[in-house]
């Protein structure tokens, strides 16, 4: 791998827009953001295709799943027969482990590993191979800074990018250490800023589970403390600049890792296909 600074800029031009443009970006959320599917799918039967995507976490993978060229409908087939089969899953989960474990243990996996045995296996190695320029953002670690990365090597930048905390290993790019990019920027729909007509944002970083009486267990505080610290930073940049169009698919209390919950994340958040329909018509409506 080449040098931490090999990753950062673009190595190609923005395709071409259209009037109006349009550019997404997916944010974080673990399974919740299996909701981004309804997005990439209402796009699709609308004829239209981003001139750029920007994501963070499982947003970057989703959003690396279109620009690859992906449709909603592959994207919804492929997802439905790998996490949403839990045989598969925990199978695959099980054989991915360090020879050590004689247990599955949070924070011990590589999810780089987890990512090539999930996604399809002609998905892109190199952002040049994507046919939309992607912007994906991750956290350095100790710079304690939001890092966004467009070009050099795919599958290891996901993978700094959805690397969460305490769940999976951190990844070094380069000489740093990188970890899940939704910690600095949950909707990083600002990256997008001049680079299309109509901005779309989508937050899938729900609240905290349970039903709003029981005390949190540790893990339940841990996530939670995540998705609060997350909402507020989202409000703050709304507050400053929000883009034209931002959506809150219905994920409900999902937690971050039911991806064996595929189904009925995709069910509940279904509705937000026909919002995005009617804010689109609504927006390009008022600009003509």
């Amino acid at each position: 791998m080449g040098d931490y600074a090999d990753f950062v800029g673009s190595d190609y031009p923005l395709a071409a827009s259209s009037t109006p443009s349009v550019a997404v970006a997916f944010g974080c959320g673990g399974a919740r953001g299996l909701a981004h599917i309804h997005i990439i799918e209402a796009l699709d039967e609308l004829g239209i295709r981003p001139v750029a995507i920007a994501g963070a976490s499982i947003g970057s993978i989703m959003g690396a799943a279109m620009a690859a060229g992906m449709s909603g409908a592959e994207i919804r087939d492929h997802t439905l027969a790998t996490v949403g089969n839990r045989p598969a899953v925990l199978n695959k989960i099980w054989s991915l482990r360090p020879v050590s474990m004689r247990s599955i243990r949070f924070g011990q996996f590589n999810l780089e590993r987890i990512l090539r045995t999930f996604l399809p296996t002609t998905f892109p190695e190199n952002f040049s191979e994507l046919h939309i320029p992607l912007k994906v953002v991750t956290t350095d670690y100790y710079d304690q800074a939001e890092v966004v990365i467009e070009k050099g090597e795919l599958f290891p930048v996901l993978a700094a990018s959805a690397a969460i905390p305490a769940v999976f290993m951190p990844v070094r790019l380069g000489e740093r250490v990188m970890i899940d990019g939704g910690i600095m920027n949950p909707v990083p729909y600002e990256h997008l800023a001049g680079l299309a007509d109509i901005i779309i944002g989508i937050d899938v970083v729900g609240g905290p589970e349970g039903g709003g009486r029981h005390i949190p267990n540790r893990i339940e505080s841990l996530f939670g403390a995540g998705q609060l610290t997350m909402q507020s930073n989202i409000a703050l940049k709304l507050r400053l600049q929000a883009p034209q169009i931002f959506l809150r698919p219905a994920v409900g209390r999902t937690g971050v890792l039911d991806f064996l919950k595929a189904r009925d994340i995709l069910a509940m958040s279904a509705g937000v296909k026909d919002e995005l329909k009617f804010a689109l018509d609504r927006v390009i409506t008022a600009k003509n």
